[in-house]
């Protein structure tokens, strides 16, 4: 059965959803939010809005203003030789939108524009907490796909059919030798310890609560609550990363590229993370993360201005990840070739499987986190999108894709919104945009529907209703003390 966090989740969403079809249900790797689309393109974790993109530096504040080069932006990318193999450049557009990426030839509809591995990810802490088995490193699922089935229906004996299809190779998987964290490969546990781990290795103090770092992570639970939006352990690794490197000034030539934030923006997000007392929360986390972390070469970081500022980097440029053994097991069975009758069969068990998922678990189908990825920072958002990010390798490289064909010299934007908010009124649109990633959008659609009336009449009842409903965490706090 549903435990009672994942029970009450459903009351934290800022907007309503229906029923989920299975198509909405199966695409979760796509989809960081599984079962309901929320977060889908970029959500409210989602590529960052415009004031943060490249190169524009937050100068006196938190980090130095240090511009990232282009070889720099083009380095995460993966299969490429370099950003000539890539066919987008950077540009700068304007004062008030920064940055964009803009097409260098003609890219046709469903082309993958790039493939970018982020400059850190993180798995939510939560998310972790219930058992969803994920990389420590890169975030793919650990769990086979009927053991998955299995814990999310809560049902020990559900068997799937074509066990063969789930592509979950466990006997790769390594743990980290000194605290036993889990990898999928040799390769993720080597690339971890290269960049971050060293640092961050709690050692056989992974289960003492009084260690610095596990302080830390529960100190961030009991004030950031599910659905996850961002993780603390995201700028642990950051601060880690530098520590570690032999060349500390490019990674932080990389982080700082991300701060571009008035304090009074950075309040705003660090509101929206931590709720209505976030400044004594703030400063329990900061001293915390301070015990923890502290790294002389990134002072500033760790100062109240600083600190705020990493949330603001975090809090808008985080993009949303999520892996599912089991999704991409049904993306297997729907490539398969089978007579009708057995397609109608096999079509049938998902969806009823889906429909045991959701009244025993809700939403939360996916393994969860967040990453930095550097190039895909810079794509502006617009409300008619002309391509999309997705997970489609079960791990946290980020593709982009073309939804229309896109010529060369015009600008390459996805949608910070799903595919439900961005059916709903401008007006609407406008305060999911303002309240995330404080911008005003002037896309087209936007510009069109300008004298369109401000709400629907369904939207007018759900703002009713939000206005006349207790606060959105009042019983969400006691919840967490079940766990």
């Amino acid at each position: 059965m549903a435990t009672k966090i994942q029970a009450k989740l459903h009351r934290c969403k800022s907007t309503k959803t229906t029923r989920p079809t299975r198509t909405s249900l199966k695409h979760s790797c796509e989809n960081p939010r599984g079962l309901t689309d929320t977060h889908a393109e970029g959500g409210a974790f989602g590529a960052g809005p415009p004031g943060s993109r490249l190169g524009q530096g937050s100068e006196g504040r938190g980090t130095p203003k240090m511009a990232a080069s282009m070889c720099d932006v083009f380095s995460f990318c993966v299969g490429v030789a370099g950003p000539a193999r890539i066919p987008v450049e950077v540009r700068f557009v304007s004062s008030a939108k920064g940055k964009g990426l803009f097409a260098t030839q003609l890219i046709r509809k469903g082309e993958t524009v790039f493939v970018e591995r982020p400059l850190v990810a993180a798995q939510f802490l939560w998310n972790a907490l219930y058992r969803y088995r994920a990389c420590d490193h890169c975030l793919r699922a650990l769990e086979k796909a009927e053991e998955n089935a299995q814990r999310l229906t809560g049902k020990p004996g559900q068997v799937l059919p074509h066990p063969e299809l789930c592509t979950v190779r466990q006997d790769l998987h390594q743990s980290c030798p000194h605290c036993r964290v889990t990898y999928c490969s040799a390769e993720c546990r080597l690339a971890a310890a290269e960049q971050y781990h060293q640092i961050l290795c709690p050692g056989p103090s992974q289960d003492d609560p009084a260690h610095p770092l596990n302080k830390l992570q529960e100190a961030w639970r009991s004030v950031h609550y599910p659905p996850e939006t961002a993780s603390i352990m995201l700028m642990a690794r950051m601060v880690a990363t530098v520590k570690q490197a032999k060349d500390k000034d490019r990674w932080i030539r990389l982080f700082s590229q991300f701060c571009n934030k008035t304090a009074n923006e950075e309040e705003e997000i660090v509101h929206k993370l931590l709720g209505d007392k976030f400044k004594g929360q703030l400063e329990l986390l900061r001293r915390l993360f301070t015990e923890a972390l502290y790294e002389e070469a990134l002072s500033q970081w760790f100062t109240p201005d600083g600190f705020r500022s990493l949330f603001a980097l975090v809090g808008t440029n985080g993009q949303g990840i999520g892996t599912s053994s089991l999704s991409q097991w049904v993306h297997a069975c729907d490539a398969l070739e089978l007579k009708p009758q057995d397609r109608e069969q096999l079509d049938t068990f998902i969806d009823q499987l889906y429909k045991d998922i959701e009244a025993a678990t809700g939403e939360f189908l996916n393994c969860e986190g967040s990453g930095l990825f550097v190039l895909q920072s810079c794509c502006n958002h617009s409300c008619v999108p002309n391509a999309e990010t997705s997970f489609p390798e079960n791990n946290f490289l980020l593709h982009v894709t073309a939804l229309e064909d896109i010529k060369p010299g015009e600008e390459i934007c996805i949608s910070y919104l799903d595919c439900c908010q961005r059916e709903r009124s401008r007006h609407s649109r406008h305060k999911i945009l303002r309240e995330n990633y404080l911008f005003v959008c002037s896309c087209p659609k936007c510009l069109a529907e300008a004298d369109e009336p401000n709400m629907t009449s369904e939207e007018e009842e759900e703002e009713e209703e939000e206005e006349e409903g207790e606060p959105e965490d009042a019983e969400l706090g006691d919840e967490m003390t079940d766990v």
